[in-house]
């Protein structure tokens, strides 16, 4: 399935939520910082109960947000984007843990955002198949991209057009 356009991205409401043990100062919050300055790159610590509390209470009632989790956090975002679906205009995904049981047991309602997904072939410790099956039943905008890469997307990350992928132009940045 193709991605519909939407809108540009609101580069005030960015957000990158790290995996299980990244942080702010990991490699990819620092390159999509330097990429985006004004991104919201929180550290997120504990259950993952306590991980959502805490970026329910970071995003509010605001809408409009573009998520970008990583892993853990992809899968935090997913959660997110199905418990408040008005808040959220757009997901890239970055190998997310779907696979989790809070996630992808049934019914799982379908989830109208566009939606992005890398998932590296030689990833060992999410599986892609099994993600891209769960993607496919929940996202209805999905576009899933199974790169020559492992878990971490490191090459891959560095090699997006982060600009193009969420339709921010660099005067907006400003």
């Amino acid at each position: 399935m193709t991605l519909k356009r939407i809108r540009m991205v609101n580069p005030r409401r960015l957000i990158f939520i790290h995996g299980l043990a990244g942080n702010s100062h990991g490699i990819k919050a620092t390159l999509l910082r330097s990429v985006f300055p004004g991104l919201l790159t929180p550290d997120f610590s504990g259950s993952l109960d306590e991980r959502m509390a805490y970026l329910e209470s970071l995003l509010g009632a605001e809408r409009d947000w573009t998520i970008i989790g990583s892993s853990l956090g992809g899968l935090m975002a997913a959660l997110f984007a199905r418990q408040h679906t008005r808040q959220v205009s757009r997901l890239i995904l970055l190998a997310p843990a779907l696979i989790w049981p809070d996630f992808s047991q049934p019914p799982l309602a379908p989830i109208d955002i566009p939606t992005i997904i890398y998932h590296g072939s030689q990833d060992e410790l999410v599986p892609p198949h099994e993600v891209e099956q769960i993607a496919k039943q929940i996202f209805t905008h999905l576009e899933f991209h199974l790169v020559d890469d492992d878990h971490g997307l490191y090459k891959t990350v560095q090699a997006l057009d982060w600009h193009a992928l969420l339709d921010v132009s660099t005067e907006s940045q400003s």
